[in-house]
Order: structure tokens, then C-alpha cells, then sequence
């Protein structure tokens, strides 16, 4: 009697995930190709920090020279980008790897921190401090503020004492975090994969001075934010929120 061979049937396809966790929801646009083509090599979300991570450790990838101008007095630290157009000026801090695009200026006293991308056309003011994130394009930060392990899409404002947080505390803190980010969407729970995971901020969307973003929070598109002292959750493109 003859056996025969297991049959071996190719894996289902995974599902696609919720459009809502998806990087094309929250950013539409950008005049980056490089930002452009991050983005769509991502799955969810959740997935863009650590592209971002894998692209920055080769920066001889993205470009060969520095061609953006740097004053004397800039405090520069390791790999840094800067395309032509973008200014770097005297008193600012940029440790690197750090990519900063056409048209971007990261003022005096301003602090951009490593596995950064600042798009095209953006303002990093005075005490304003960036790390592990991307900033699609347009984004105002002219004010103190904390952007960590974020994403903020087209023309995002980011008002004065604005912060992310993307560290769970439920008790003593520990250095490197140890539990997990996860974000709920329609009553079922989400693992971001990472222990720090700050925000996802949808295109034009302003944040008013002194709002405070909890851990894994995702801001759609258009959404309008009142002041208030704390915003978290998953919000839908165009929220009203008070």
C-alpha cells in the first residue's frame, strides 16, 4: 500500500489590519519620498518606529552628503542629515542618527535626539526636545515640549508644555521598560510590540498648550482637541474632543 505525501498547503494570508491602525489613515500626504516610502513598507503603525530605526542605522543610505547648513555653535553628534534648505542654528543640539529634511529649522535650544526624522518644512523651536520619532512635514514644535517614540503627520502644531508619554508606569519605573504598550480598539486589546510607544497624531491636527498624550494614543486626521489637561485612546478622523 502506498502512502502519500502530506499534502503541503501554503499559509492564509494574514488579515488586513484595521484601517485604523494603518499609517495611511493618519498621514495622507508628504512631499518626502523617503517619509513617502517608510510609510507604505509599514503594516500598521506599530511598525514605523522600527523602520525608522532600521533605515537611520544606515544613513549612507538615504544620502551621501550634508548639504543643509549648520551655524557655528550647533552642537552636532553623530550621523546627522541635513538636506539642502534646512538650517541647524547656533545653540541647537542634534545627536544623531538623525535625518533632517528640505526646509526644516531646528532653532536655538532646541534638542533632537537619535532615530529622528524631521520632514520637510518643519519648526523645532527653543526647548522643544525630540526622540525616536517622525515628523511628516509642516510640523510646528516652537515651544517648550516632549515629542518621544511619536509620529506626527502633515502640519501638525504642538503647543507650549505639549508632551507624549510613552512609558507605562503602575509602579516603580525601570530602565530598559518592561511592560508592553497596547492601545484598544473596538473593545479588543492591540500589542504595539514595544515597551515605549508615545502617540500617533493624524494630519492637522493642532494640540493645545499644556496637553498631556498617554501612552499609545492615536489622533485621526482633522481631529480638533480643546484644552484640556490629558487626551489618550483611539480617536476617529475629525473628532471633536473637549
Amino acid at each position: 500500500m502506498r502512502v502519500s505525501d502530506p499534502v503541503t498547503r501554503p499559509a492564509a494570508p494574514a488579515p488586513a489590519p484595521d484601517i485604523r491602525l494603518t499609517p495611511g489613515y493618519y498621514i495622507t500626504a508628504t512631499t518626502s519620498s523617503f517619509i513617502a516610502g517608510l510609510l507604505e513598507s509599514c503594516r500598521t503603525v506599530f511598525d514605523i518606529k522600527a523602520a525608522l530605526t532600521l533605515a537611520l542605522n544606515a544613513p549612507q543610505n538615504l544620502l551621501p552628503v550634508r548639504r543643509g547648513s549648520f551655524d557655528d555653535g550647533a552642537v552636532i553628534e553623530g550621523d546627522v542629515i541635513v538636506q539642502a534648505g534646512a538650517r541647524i542654528e547656533a545653540g541647537a543640539r542634534v545627536v544623531g542618527p538623525v535625518l533632517v529634511c528640505s526646509g526644516s529649522v531646528i532653532s536655538s535650544g532646541a534638542l533632537v535626539r537619535d532615530h529622528t526624522v524631521i520632514g520637510p518644512d518643519c519648526q523645532v523651536g527653543f526647548g522643544a526636545e525630540i526622540t525616536r520619532s517622525l515628523l511628516a512635514g509642516g510640523c510646528f514644535m516652537k515651544h517648550p515640549s516632549f515629542v518621544g517614540d511619536s509620529v506626527l503627520g502633515q502640519g501638525v502644531n504642538v503647543g507650549a508644555f505639549v508632551s507624549t508619554t510613552g512609558l507605562r508606569a503602575t509602579g516603580p519605573v525601570t530602565e530598559p521598560a518592561m511592560d508592553e504598550i497596547t492601545v484598544t480598539l473596538d473593545g479588543q486589546r492591540f500589542g504595539t510590540g514595544q515597551t515605549k510607544f508615545g502617540a500617533v497624531i493624524g494630519d492637522r491636527v493642532a494640540l493645545p498648550a499644556g496637553t498631556v498624550l498617554s501612552p499609545g494614543t492615536l489622533i485621526g486626521p482633522g481631529t480638533v482637541i480643546y484644552p484640556r489637561q490629558q487626551v489618550g485612546g483611539i480617536l476617529p478622523a475629525g473628532s471633536r474632543v473637549r
